[in-house]
């Protein structure tokens, strides 16, 4: 798992409409939070995308691009997008998983996908990772809230 301080990977990914996502095209522009659920057919973290689509306008006025990253193919991603109307971009792996590229691996005998959230600034610098094998733990809103305020100090 990335590491706070540490400089973001780079990082390319698709979006449901099959356009090239790169982690780099936001630095300078603005923050990005990812955050990586298990499945999209987890409840808990669609509960958690709930929580992240509810607080949208706060994200947005802190400078915060949210990114939604799921382990499954592009049709997979898009059909769930659309049934929940998630109005976050979602992104999936051109090869393997998103979570892969962050070291959020699958746990207890690979069965459990690690899902997590990670906060890159417009420096392209990690200011907030967070992993967990329980989908329960995943979210780390204190966190996230936390690295949030914290970029508007250096790294």
């Amino acid at each position: 798992m990335l590491t706070p301080g540490s400089a973001a990977p780079e990082m390319v990914l698709q979006d449901t409409t099959g356009h090239t996502v790169r982690l780099s095209d936001h630095v300078g522009r603005h923050a990005v939070l990812l955050y990586f659920m298990r499945s999209t057919t987890c409840p808990v973290c669609n509960r958690h995308v709930r929580d992240l689509a509810a607080d949208a306008d706060r994200f947005t006025a802190a400078g915060v691009q949210v990114l939604v990253a799921v382990p499954e193919d592009r049709g997979t991603a898009a059909a769930w997008k659309a049934k929940r109307n998630t109005p976050f971009p979602v992104l999936t792996a051109l090869d393997g998983t998103p979570h892969e590229l962050v070291g959020l691996s699958r746990k207890v005998f690979g069965s459990m996908q690690q899902s997590g959230s990670i906060l890159v600034d417009t420096h392209g610098t990690v200011r907030h990772a967070h992993g967990s094998t329980l989908p329960t733990a995943a979210y780390d809103k204190k966190g996230v809230a936390a690295a949030i305020e914290s970029l508007h100090t250096p790294a």
